[in-house]
């Protein structure tokens, strides 16, 4: 028989999974998610995973909870490692007590793994601590959403309204007014602050805020609808100086990727550390050239190169590869001057013990020929794998300067399918190659960008879109990706656009 794992997937923020539940999404055989999950997280399940949507939205459920019960306990019957992922943690208002309570009655084996509840993760990223020694010393949560089947509730408002200093209300929003209404009735002072969280610990996160009287009306003005917590307290004084999640320099905005979707997720954490939500739209592949005679050659006369020139990443992966495949390694390739086009060239270079021994203060082509400049290409061979298709200013300079070099094509850059409709409120599209801007027109033409900033890796990307008529706002200083974030927070601030 296989096993059930009751796993809390967290808040929203991808990177508040457990590692434990990080590594059960990893070993999974079948994933069932709720609604709340974040699916990013569904990217680290391995190739051959079953992914089944369980649902449970307010007021809908894709799976009805009885037959949830009786789809953890078949999978597991067929040996296999059930993930049962759970927006926060299982056992926090997540039922997770009745579906472990199901498969201990049926003798299905099963394993609870915490996650970071919403109830107290949420208010932490708006600034809120539950509790205080100024100001809270006790913190209740609550259902605002009690099973419709009951009689009567079975909350006792009464010591709720007189008791706790820090009230937390889950799934509460669309019984805001009732909520707040029956606290008052109880005996709460009607101005005891209150606020409502949506979409906390993302970069969507809205907060408004109001006291136990006001609170239903300001919520109904900003129109705020689930998934959303309520919390009541004085403790919500301190978001004032506390507030540090809405402060980071991207918060709020949506930046979309084009990169392929192999080198996203890298510039995807960049972006999220800095508070914006990265939309994934890869318009471009890298597809090995395979199999790949020329390089076989180049390899097995290594020795007779004095310099390789790698010109991206992604060259320099493949490279190595080959390199492995013919039962060589990084030895092969002592006595050769390493040349890398930039900062993230040469560090990928390090994961293969070699150390770059020329690295552009501009990460360009035009910066290769400036080392090259003084390196002297004259009576010099140069081995350069790249991709199919790239510009030849470094080709031209070193044949045209005395010296020879084997030009292997690698890799090709192919078009993907379309992840989809783009959404119309990017408020960044961000391009880091000529071809990343030639096919995302191509994909989806140049209207869905009129609404946009437009952001640059570098001059060379920058020359491609003006050239299809689209103006440039942000051009990285340093083309590669951390100076394209930061060229992307500096635009912001000089444009008073950060938070």
């Amino acid at each position: 028989m296989g096993k059930v794992y009751l796993v809390g997937a967290g808040p929203g923020d991808i990177k508040l999974i457990t590692i434990r539940g990080l590594e059960l999404i990893r070993q999974a055989d079948v994933i069932i998610y709720d609604n709340l999950v974040n699916k990013g997280l569904l990217e680290y399940a391995h190739a051959g995973v079953e992914i089944i949507y369980a649902g449970k939205e307010a007021s809908r459920h894709e799976l009805p909870q009885k037959e949830i019960n009786t789809l953890l306990a078949e999978k597991a019957r067929g040996n296999e490692v059930v993930v049962r992922l759970k927006g926060g943690d299982p056992f926090i208002f997540g039922r997770g007590g009745e579906e472990a309570e199901h498969l201990a009655g049926i003798g299905i084996p099963f394993e609870i793994v915490p996650g970071v509840t919403s109830a107290i993760s949420v208010p932490a990223y708006a600034g809120i601590p539950l509790t205080h020694r100024d100001h809270a010393s006790t913190v209740v949560f609550i259902t605002g959403h009690e099973d419709e089947k009951k009689s009567a509730s079975s909350i006792n408002w009464h010591e709720l309204a007189t008791g706790p200093d820090t009230l937390v209300f889950l799934m509460g929003v669309k019984n805001l007014g009732k909520i707040a209404k029956r606290l008052i009735f109880e005996g709460k002072d009607p101005d005891t602050p209150a606020c409502v969280i949506r979409s906390g610990t993302l970069p969507a996160q809205k907060v408004v805020r109001g006291t136990l009287a006001t609170i239903s009306e300001e919520a109904r003005k900003m129109q705020l609808t689930p998934p959303a917590i309520i919390v009541v307290g004085s403790v919500i004084r301190l978001r004032d100086k506390l507030n540090w999640f809405e402060h980071k320099p991207l918060f709020g905005k949506r930046v979309a990727v084009t990169r392929s979707a192999h080198q996203s997720r890298r510039f995807g954490e960049l972006l999220a550390d800095r508070g914006a939500e990265p939309v994934y739209l890869p318009t471009i592949d890298i597809e090995p050239i395979i199999p790949n005679s020329r390089l076989r050659s180049a390899i097995d006369r290594i020795s007779s190169y004095d310099a390789i020139i790698f010109t991206s990443v992604n060259g320099a992966s493949i490279f190595f590869a080959h390199l492995r495949g013919s039962g060589r390694d990084a030895r092969a390739l002592s006595g050769l001057t390493i040349i890398a086009i930039g900062a993230a060239t040469a560090a990928h270079l390090a994961i293969y013990g070699i150390q770059a021994d020329l690295v552009p203060e501009k990460f360009t082509s035009e910066g290769v020929v400036s080392v090259l400049e003084a390196y002297g290409v004259a009576g010099r061979n140069f081995l350069i794998p790249r991709a199919e298709e790239a510009r030849d200013v470094i080709i031209r300079y070193i044949r045209t300067n005395g010296g020879s070099c084997s030009v292997v094509p690698i890799y090709r850059a192919t078009i993907p399918t379309p992840a989809g409709p783009v959404p119309e409120d990017l408020d960044i599209v961000t391009f880091t190659s000529s071809s990343t801007a030639n096919n995302f027109i191509m994909l989806y033409g140049k209207g869905i960008l009129k609404n946009s900033v437009i952001a640059s890796i570098g001059p060379v990307t920058t020359a491609t879109l003006i050239k299809s008529g689209i103006n440039v706002d942000i051009e990285a200083q340093q083309s590669d990706i951390p100076g394209l974030v930061n060229a992307i927070e500096a635009y912001l601030q000089l444009q008073g656009k950060r938070p």
